[in-house]
């Protein structure tokens, strides 16, 4: 029963999940820069694509060290998995006491790595050079079943996205929890900031966050379509939320110039918000298809330029922000369903395709 409130978290990567309804929320939009039916250019890229050894491996998001390897999790057989570019080899490394619950991944400036560890309930920290793990165990929570009152359930607080910030600590979204968590790597103690004044199991769901340049924390609601912002030094928590936006939030990013993306998995949308003016502008990718499945991986470029995943239309995208207008990449693996997305030194896009059970790199 433990996972009966996670299903979400996979759920909503292939359904449009209705919105909880949003709250009262700062933040005004700019018109649209580009219509849902919009035509798009397409572009061919330099692919290439490597197979893993199973099939069912449920890839996420990946990471990249500054050595060029890949690091993702496979929910589908309990892995923490690394791609080496150099020797075109997968490592597939069974985690302690792992659960097939690895979402969020981060390497760190040392070249270890971190991930949450959503079922097991804990913060991982892996050292490449020795094979050895470190873990830290999350608190749990007891809700009523939804299923039946009568009974209490003892759940995972669901660690989700992870980010690094400046000092190395390590920021996650606790997706069960309604919080936001933070792991001092020098103390090895965490500090949680609740997103509800009384306590609540999954009614918000936090999903996506980064820390922009400035330290401050920024994070999705996917129940909610709200974009939070959490100024570390104060506690401080604050909302915004787009007009007329009832989409489900995703991922989450900051750009070189203090803007803060965001990808909606339904409705095609891609969201840039500005926190000095707090107005948002919308961007809709172009498609053919329609419903759940849209943009999900995120990447802002040293450029300017903004990467998204497109599962439904099986292609990587280029927003030029200049123009508002979507670039497409098409993927040769039909239907491959691209997800996670990261940007390497050399401006390579690696990306995880959760249909295919391949890990793809994309030269434009």
């Amino acid at each position: 029963m433990k996972r009966l409130l996670l299903l979400l978290t996979i759920l909503i990567l292939f359904s449009a999940c209705s919105s909880a309804g949003t709250p009262p929320a700062s933040g005004t939009s700019a018109p649209a820069q580009s219509s849902p039916n919009a035509s798009t250019n397409s572009a061919i890229g330099n692919f290439q694509e490597y197979a893993l050894p199973q099939t069912n491996s449920g890839l996420m998001r990946p990471a990249i060290d500054h050595k060029g390897r890949v690091w993702f999790g496979e929910m589908g057989h309990n892995y923490l998995a690394m791609f080496d570019p150099q020797t075109q080899t997968f490592r597939q490394m069974t985690p302690p006491r792992g659960e097939a619950g690895i979402m969020g991944i981060s390497a760190a400036s040392d070249d270890t790595i971190w991930f949450a560890e959503q079922y097991a309930n804990y913060i991982g920290h892996y050292f490449p050079t020795t094979g050895q793990y470190q873990t830290y165990d999350l608190p749990k929570i007891t809700t009523p079943d939804p299923s039946n009152k009568n009974n209490i359930l003892t759940l995972p607080s669901a660690p989700n996205d992870t980010v690094l910030d400046a000092q190395g600590n390590v920021w996650f979204t606790e997706l069960n929890a309604d919080s936001i968590g933070m792991l001092n790597v020098k103390t090895g103690q965490f500090k949680h900031y609740p997103l509800t004044p009384t306590k609540s199991v999954q009614k918000l769901n936090p999903y996506g966050i980064t820390v922009d340049g400035h330290g401050i924390v920024w994070f999705t609601e996917a129940s909610s379509s709200r974009l939070g912002r959490l100024d570390p030094r104060t506690g401080a928590i604050s909302y915004f939320a787009a007009q007329g936006n009832n989409n489900t939030l995703m991922e989450v990013t900051s750009d070189a110039q203090g803007n803060i993306w965001v990808t909606a998995f339904d409705g095609y949308l891609l969201l840039k918000f500005d926190p000095a003016t707090e107005q948002f502008t919308s961007y809709y990718a172009p498609h053919a298809t329609n419903g759940a499945g849209a943009l999900y991986g995120l990447v802002a470029a040293p450029d300017g330029a903004i990467w998204v995943t497109v599962a439904a239309e099986n292609v990587i995208a280029r927003l030029d922000v200049a123009t508002g207008h979507f670039v497409y990449y098409p993927i040769p693996t039909r239907d491959s369903s691209p997800l996670g997305i990261v940007m390497g030194s050399d401006h390579a896009l690696w990306f995880t395709e959760a249909s295919s059970d391949k890990i793809g790199r994309l030269q434009p």
